[in-house]
C-alpha cells in the first residue's frame, strides 16, 4: 500500500479547488513567462498536475467544459499532456499529444495519438497568459484537417487571452482565473 499524504477531496467546489491549487502551486518571486512577460507570481502547473487527487479534482471540473460534439481531445506539450490523458480516461474520448515542433525522426508528426484530420478537436492547456503557443499549435492542427474552435485551460492568467484567441476563431474556457484563485486564497486565510 502506498502512503498518501495531504489527500485532496475529489468532491470540492470551485472555491475549494482554487484554494487547493493556490496552496499547492502558487509561487512568488521573479518569473519569466512563456509569453515573454515577467511576473512576481507563478502557478507551477507540475505541482498540481503531479498530485493525483488534485489532478482528478481539476479533471472533474474540466470535463464539464468539453463541448458535446468533441471527437478528439488535444493536449499541448508539455503541461497539457497529463491533463488530456486524465480527461481521456475520465470521458472515454480519444486524445492526441501535440508537440511544439514536429519531431525530426520516425513518424515526423506534430500530433501523436488520435487522428486529427476531419475531427472536431478541443485543445487542452494548463495555464494561459496570451495564448501564443495555442495559436501556433491550433494552426498546425488546422493545417492537418482538424476542426478547432474550443480551448480549455486550468488557469487563465490574463483576461486578454480570451480576446486574443477569439481573433483566431477560438473560444477559451478556463476552469479558473488567476484572479479567482487569488481571491479564494485570500478569503480562506
Amino acid at each position: 500500500m502506498v502512503a498518501r499524504s495531504n489527500r485532496v477531496s475529489l468532491k470540492m467546489n470551485k472555491e475549494e479547488l482554487a484554494v487547493e491549487i493556490h496552496k499547492k502551486a502558487h509561487l512568488t518571486g521573479d518569473f519569466l513567462l512563456r509569453s515573454g512577460q515577467r511576473s512576481n507570481e507563478y502557478f507551477d502547473k507540475y505541482l498540481f498536475e503531479s498530485d493525483p487527487q488534485l489532478l482528478m479534482a481539476i479533471i472533474k471540473e474540466m470535463k464539464l467544459l468539453i463541448p458535446k460534439d468533441t471527437e478528439l481531445l488535444a493536449g499541448l506539450e508539455m503541461g497539457g499532456i497529463p491533463l488530456v490523458t486524465a480527461l481521456s480516461i475520465e470521458t472515454g474520448t480519444v486524445c492526441a499529444f501535440v508537440r511544439k515542433k514536429a519531431k525530426e525522426y520516425g513518424t515526423c508528426k506534430i500530433a501523436e495519438g488520435g487522428e486529427v484530420s476531419g475531427k472536431k478537436i478541443c485543445v487542452i492547456e494548463d495555464v494561459v497568459t496570451t495564448g501564443g503557443q495555442i495559436i501556433k499549435s491550433v494552426q498546425e492542427l488546422r493545417d492537418r484537417g482538424g476542426v478547432v474552435e474550443n480551448v480549455l485551460c486550468v488557469i487563465q492568467r490574463n483576461s486578454d487571452a480570451s480576446e486574443i484567441l477569439a481573433k483566431e476563431g477560438l473560444s477559451l474556457k478556463p476552469v479558473l482565473t488567476m484572479e479567482y484563485i487569488n481571491e479564494a486564497a485570500r478569503k480562506a486565510k
